[in-house]
């Protein structure tokens, strides 16, 4: 398996009475994601209450993230996510690449840049 290059966190908080159609546009979502090459994980974590819910991403390449950031799971999927959810956190952590910076920032996300660790 590749270690992943760039990675996502996506904080929701998920809009009362809206949880089952919330849930039907992330399994399009996972689905859709399922199907790009170089996305390593793709994952949703979700509160006890299920009000609460992070979506961690994990890409291969930069390349492979702006793919996905391009494609219809970002085009056409997160507007219609977003009707049932409050986008609250997004951040990146790696090197995303200049392009998908660009797009990432203009969504309002945060780049954490690697400082110092260990990867195997």
């Amino acid at each position: 398996m590749a270690i992943p290059a760039v990675y996502l966190l996506v904080e929701l908080t998920i809009h009362d009475g809206k949880f089952d159609a919330f849930k039907g546009v992330a399994q399009e979502m996972t689905a859709g994601s399922q199907t790009e090459a170089g996305t390593l994980a793709y994952e949703w974590h979700l509160s006890s209450d299920r009000k609460h819910c992070r979506l961690v991403e994990s890409y291969a390449t930069p390349d492979d993230l702006l793919a996905h950031l391009n494609g219809p799971v970002v085009q056409q999927l997160v507007p219609k996510l977003l009707q049932h959810a409050k986008l609250e956190r997004f951040e990146t952590y790696g090197d995303p690449g200049l392009q998908a910076a660009a797009m990432l920032a203009g969504l309002g996300g945060q780049i954490f840049s690697r400082w110092q660790g260990l990867k195997r």
